[in-house]
């Protein structure tokens, strides 16, 4: 028995990977784990290691919310049908375009940013992490970028009246 995917569930389940992959490092950071918190660097690094209960909530919400972006893609490709009318419907795909363009905006423009610094075309702050800014021009703000790149794939092969065919 073979199985054939869409590209519309491909792009769809290389998105929540990538941002259920985000939210694992999340709540791993909220329940007190310190592996990598050194590559975020500056005040959220050090407000990590202070384990605040606000930053605590902080986190546990920013990982829900990861979470909830994260399975939005294969929910919208199953489609109406399947699940209730609410997680497929227009409010919940205007939601999910603003999150895939924010995701990818915000890890293109940090990515762009971030190489520029580790090129040498622009200067860090005398006072910056040089390690933190390395993590984020090749792994973090990256992230993002393909997180919501996958995103916007998985939107727009299942936007209404598309023909899947």
């Amino acid at each position: 028995m073979t199985h054939r995917f869409s590209a519309s569930m491909v792009a769809a389940l290389l998105a929540a990977v990538l941002g259920i992959g985000h939210a694992a490092f999340s709540a791993y950071w909220a329940i007190g784990g310190t592996w990598l918190l050194d590559t975020i660097g500056g005040e959220l690094e050090r407000w990590g290691r202070e384990r605040h209960p606000s930053v605590v909530v902080a986190l546990w919400l920013v990982a829900v919310l990861k979470t909830g972006v994260a399975v939005a893609a294969p929910v919208l490709v199953l489609g109406p049908g399947r699940l209730p009318g609410w997680t497929t419907g227009r409010a919940a795909r205007a939601l999910s375009w603003i999150a895939a363009v924010v995701l990818t905006a915000y890890g293109g423009v940090l990515t762009a940013a971030g190489l520029l610094v580790q090129s040498g075309a622009v200067e860090a702050a005398e006072d910056g992490d040089q390690r933190a800014l390395a993590w984020h021009a090749f792994l973090w703000d990256p992230w993002f970028f393909l997180w919501g790149s996958a995103f916007l794939i998985c939107l727009w092969l299942t936007r209404p009246g598309r023909n899947p065919r």
